[in-house]
């Protein structure tokens, strides 16, 4: 029963109970004390102002009191959080508060651009180039959250059919054929010299991305560049040996984008452009391309906190592929190791670690395609320690770690951001077994790293790492490190 209004909530218009937004977080099994925890992490983090509590939460479920903007869109994005599915205004009885709009109404913009994954290739064409064109043209994803959930259609289509299926029926057993391009037939033809001015420049930010990080502005550009370079080259005329090029390199082009945006902390511009980059690589017959997106694709899901969903992911990108170069599988065991490890699984972690060891070393071995996988290059025998010094960190082992920290060098000046991440994992270990020293020394030099790439993933790591400071809380030079560390998050959050 809702407590009975005053005279003065009368003359306000109070509103009666928010059943809808006390529903969900009761699905969401948190309580109101953490929830506005939550959101008050989200609101620092968007340079808002607040300081909730439990009480603003039952205001808002009992009296029906509503934030001001843009708080209602954070309080779905707590929600999508932890339901690991999209919340909208209506869905928690606040519409009417938002800026953004559908398509088809008064603000014109298409939210789920860039989600939807379409079976026939000239609607995945438009719907990859509207998407490209919009997030190029506007930030229309600002209060839009990642959902796990979204990436359903997309992983089981590719599941299904790694390549698009031939127009003239099934395959035969064991094989996949793939669908003849069906170029647009526009004016611009499309040659060799287009595909190799797009691989160069898909060379050139895989480079710059790993030294300076994707919240760089050279490597963010390629969102910029897929719209007005490369749109007009899938909306023009081209063999169908061009097309699957043209359809391959923009796919590695695509999943950059996503990587660099994802890097930056834009997880949901970051997710819709592995989805699109997944449906090209499909429509470009490339399956070992297509496991190495979705095993990406699995690593974002892990670091929103959907590890059960991540091993899913990446147990599909290794068992769909079984012939494709070993390192693309080795990869997807390496995310799924993760994974396990954030479920607290060290048995399945410490397999699946094993596995993607023995498909590296295979690839070295000579079991690889060679160098013509620019995109896979990363993988390797330093790649491996780095995620193994994680995962063993998240098991709470750091006797492992440091064991594994001795059989690899740490990443140079070329994997800037795996230095940073790899110090701050050895920070962690060094906490864990209680030599503050020690820990503070090599979490600074991780700081300095990530504050140079400016890399709003970077900062996550040093979250994760501040966690394992709690019992020395009080520290002098704790308490200074803690601050910038917030520092960081706020500089990238204003100059996001």
């Amino acid at each position: 029963m809702s407590t009975p209004l005053t005279g003065a909530e009368a003359k306000r218009g109070a509103r009666p109970e928010n059943l809808r937004l006390e529903a969900l977080i009761g699905e969401c099994g948190i309580s109101r004390k953490g929830f506005a925890h939550r959101l008050n992490q989200l609101c620092t983090e968007r340079g808002v102002h607040s300081d909730y509590t439990h009480t603003s939460v039952a205001n808002w479920c009992r009296r029906g009191m509503r934030p001001r903007w843009p708080v209602p869109d954070l309080i779905c994005v707590v929600l999508a959080e932890r339901l690991g599915r999209p919340v909208g205004l209506a869905d928690i009885g606040m519409e009417g508060c938002g800026r953004l709009r559908r398509s088809g109404n008064a603000g014109g913009e298409d939210l789920d651009a860039g989600l939807r994954f379409p079976r026939e290739q000239p609607q995945a064409l438009s719907e990859m180039t509207t998407y490209w064109s919009t997030l190029n043209r506007r930030n229309f994803l600002a209060a839009t959250p990642f959902a796990a959930s979204a990436f359903s259609e997309p992983v089981t289509r590719w599941l299904v059919s790694p390549a698009e299926p031939a127009s003239g029926g099934l395959p035969a057993a064991g094989a996949m054929a793939a669908e003849p391009v069906l170029a647009p037939g526009g004016r611009l033809p499309v040659g060799r010299a287009h595909i190799e001015e797009l691989r160069e420049v898909a060379d050139s930010a895989r480079r710059w991305d790993s030294r300076f990080g994707g919240a760089a502005t050279k490597s963010r550009s390629i969102t910029a560049y897929l719209d007005e370079r490369v749109s007009p080259l899938l909306r023009g005329r081209y063999t169908d040996a061009i097309g699957r090029e043209l359809f391959s390199v923009t796919s590695q082009m695509a999943r950059l984008a996503g990587w660099t945006a994802f890097d930056a902390g834009e997880h949901q511009a970051a997710q819709r452009h592995y989805i699109q980059a997944l449906r090209l690589a499909r429509a470009a017959g490339d399956e070992g391309l297509g496991a190495y997106i979705l095993t990406t694709m699995a690593m974002q899901a892990l670091m929103r906190g959907f590890a059960s969903q991540a091993i899913d992911m990446a147990q599909g990108a290794y068992e769909r592929v079984p012939d494709a170069d070993p390192r693309v599988r080795g990869f997807a065991k390496l995310i799924e190791a993760r994974a396990h490890a954030r479920s607290g699984d060290a048995r399945s972690a410490s397999g699946c670690l094993a596995r993607s060891e023995h498909l590296q070393e295979q690839a070295e071995d000579g079991g690889g395609r060679g160098s013509d996988l620019a995109w896979i290059e990363f993988f390797n025998r330093q790649r491996i320690v780095t995620d193994a010094v994680e995962l063993f960190r998240d098991l709470g082992n750091p006797r492992a770690v440091f064991a594994w920290q001795a059989q690899g060098a740490m990443p140079g000046d070329a994997f800037a951001r795996s230095r940073g991440i790899r110090l701050s994992m050895l920070a962690s270990a060094h906490a864990q077994r209680g030599d503050l020293d020690q820990s503070l020394r090599l979490g600074r030099e991780s700081l300095g790293l990530f504050t140079r790439l400016q890399s709003a993933r970077g900062v996550d790591y040093l979250r994760l790492y501040s966690r394992s400071l709690q019992r020395w809380q009080r520290e002098p030079a704790v308490v200074a490190y803690l601050g910038d560390v917030r520092k960081l998050g706020r500089t990238l959050t204003t100059a996001a």
